[in-house]
């Protein structure tokens, strides 16, 4: 029998940017029942504030807007205090976890920019009702879709400058930039504040990745808008398109890291694959070219996720004589595969079961079908054979 494995997937296309609300109204655009977020959100046990939700056309394109307010001033809480309030709130651990981690995130860049302790931030963008809302309603409206992966596209970020509780700051915001680190981001000639802290904050902490969108069946389109009004009629809005797509393990936002040898001696490549892979790599190759004045030469490429490029890049520039690197990110598509093993005449032994289009194909594992092959003193195509027959049997 083939099992198809798939995983609820949410693309964030955040062609105008990204706030906390445009990020719940996109939410709530997509189907989330309001009623039953409103109950959840009531846990955290904030005073009596306004949760208004409402249909708005943004360049004929409909989509959902979300304001909160209190009728009267809130304190400005730190982060001791949100820590305690989610605590004492009753949700899901899960939705206090991941809502604690985009408050620390976001108190830690604020500490940052401002030069305080991260305990003693206390100002609009970590103590406000609207950004706990924000940031609470958001992870709770993720945990009720069930969402298991959230990409988002790489974030625009505008010019010019904003007035906020700290007087007039440039744009990005300074919290921004810090938040923003290693993700893709690009500038845009918008002068508006395209990304607030609060929404840099949510996306960098939830995105298990950054690119462009993967192959999917979409199931809903939401779209959550935004406050501003922008230039060139642009709509300021965000979009979420949720869908299911082939569960997959790896990252399907890879990094391709070459460089050429021309005075390297081969005899090297089995250690540094040892050393690239323990790092990383994805996978590994070396190719023999033709160099300038005649000279022969290998091609070494690096594939690995991008939160290991680091790593490889300094491993490739330390086992190897080269001075150079070349490096781009790659989209790619890979199938869905686990992990079997398949009881045999010789015992147990390893295979990797893979979902192809026509149906599941088993390889097994060369080096213990070597093993056992040398053990037994039998062809190892016949050990092949064997595992492959078993494992169909068995299905």
């Amino acid at each position: 029998m083939t099992h198809t494995l798939t995983t609820k997937i949410v693309y964030a296309d955040c062609f105008s940017g990204i706030s906390g609300d445009m990020l719940l109204g996109a939410l709530l655009h997509c189907g989330i029942d309001q009623h039953l977020l409103r109950s959840e959100l009531d846990k955290l046990g904030l005073d009596d504030f306004e949760f208004l939700v409402e249909e708005k056309t943004v360049q004929s394109i409909s989509s959902c807007k979300v304001t909160i307010y209190s009728k009267r001033r809130q304190e400005l809480r730190t982060l001791p205090a949100l820590m305690e309030i989610l605590n004492k709130s009753g949700l899901d651990d899960a939705i206090t976890t991941r809502s604690a981690a985009v408050f620390t995130a976001l108190a830690e860049a604020e500490a940052k920019v401002h030069g305080i302790a991260v305990e003693k931030v206390h100002f609009h963008e970590v103590g406000a009702l609207d950004t706990i809302v924000d940031v609470v309603g958001t992870i709770i409206a993720l945990h009720q879709m069930g969402v298991q992966k959230l990409i988002s596209s790489p974030l625009p970020m505008g010019r010019g400058f904003v007035e906020c509780a700290h007087g007039t700051l440039p744009l990005p915001a300074p919290a921004v930039c810090e938040l923003i680190r290693n993700i893709p981001v690009y500038g845009v000639e918008i002068k508006k504040e395209l990304v607030t802290p609060t929404g840099a904050a949510l996306i960098c902490t939830l995105a298990d990745e950054f690119g462009p969108m993967v192959p999917m069946t979409v199931s809903a389109t939401g779209y959550g808008a935004g406050t501003h009004s922008l230039a060139n009629d642009q709509p300021n809005l965000l979009r979420l398109i949720t869908g299911y797509a082939e569960h997959v393990d790896e990252s399907q936002l890879i990094d391709v890291i070459e460089t050429n040898l021309d005075d390297w001696s081969p005899e090297f490549f089995p250690f540094l694959c040892d050393r690239l892979f323990a790092g990383g790599a994805l996978d590994v190759s070396l190719t023999s070219i033709l160099m300038k004045k005649g000279r022969p030469g290998f091609s070494l490429q690096v594939i690995c996720s991008p939160v290991h490029a680091f790593d490889i890049k300094n491993i490739i520039l330390t086992e190897t004589s080269g001075i150079g690197l070349r490096f781009r990110k790659e989209a790619r598509q890979t199938l869905a595969r686990e992990k079997v093993v398949v009881a045999t005449p010789w015992g147990e032994i390893k295979a990797k079961k893979v979902q192809t289009p026509s149906g599941p194909v088993v390889y097994p594992e060369y080096e213990e079908c070597k093993t056992v092959a040398a053990r037994h003193h039998i062809p190892l195509q016949e050990v092949y054979n064997e595992v492959r027959c078993r494992q169909k049997r068995s299905e």
